[in-house]
């Protein structure tokens, strides 16, 4: 019997918010998930590995590679620029496991264009005074750049709307058991009618 192909799960939201943290969880609780290891052409933070957290390149290679249409999206901020690798994603699809893309809004709306059974998730933080103190703790910017993640963030945020889900990350473990809620209920409807309506369910 054939495989079931697996499901794009887009998270996204502005930085600070706890993409990373949620989506671990997700990863540890949630059989049949794995994570997209992105693209990138920022440098390399103190304990990243490189084929775990992102591919590094250079700007040359990650242009060359969006030019041969093997990146599915991607977007650029602060002069880096990030992508998921397309062949990668598919393999996993094909293989009956759920893709999650933790990725920028502006590669979130890519994807929602070029793959429209995409399950689409936004991830809120409680205020944007508590986004811009979990920013400046992080301490791994320049105050030049957490202002541009501020900005960045404030468009952001009024693009909700264009998600499936909503998900405001108040306190962790509230926020881990919505998604995970949302992922598993989406995968039964998947597997009851063998295909998903891409209309917004939240």
């Amino acid at each position: 019997m054939a495989v079931p192909q697996g499901k794009i799960v887009v998270i996204t939201g502005p930085s600070g918010v706890g993409k990373g943290t949620v989506v671990q969880r997700i990863l540890t609780d949630v059989p049949n998930v794995v994570k997209s290891v992105s693209l990138t052409t920022r440098e390399k933070r103190v304990g990243e590995v490189e084929g775990v957290d992102y591919f590094f390149v250079d700007k040359a290679k990650f242009e060359d590679l969006v030019k041969q249409n093997t990146v599915l999206e991607w977007a650029e901020f602060a002069g880096a620029c990030y992508g998921t690798p397309k062949k990668w994603v598919d393999e996993q699809l094909k293989a009956g496991l759920d893709v999650i893309l933790e990725i920028e809004v502006q590669g979130a709306m890519q994807i929602k264009k070029c793959c429209p059974t995409a399950l689409l998730i936004f991830l809120s933080p409680p205020s944007f005074e508590e986004l811009e103190s979990r920013l400046r703790g992080r301490a791994t910017e320049t105050p030049e750049k957490i202002a541009l993640r501020l900005a960045k963030a404030s468009q952001e945020l009024t693009q909700k709307h264009e998600f499936h889900y909503e998900v405001v990350n108040d306190n962790l473990e509230d926020a881990v058991a919505k998604l995970i809620s949302i992922v598993k209920h989406e995968r039964s409807r998947m597997i009851d009618s063998n295909k998903l309506d891409s209309h917004s369910l939240g």
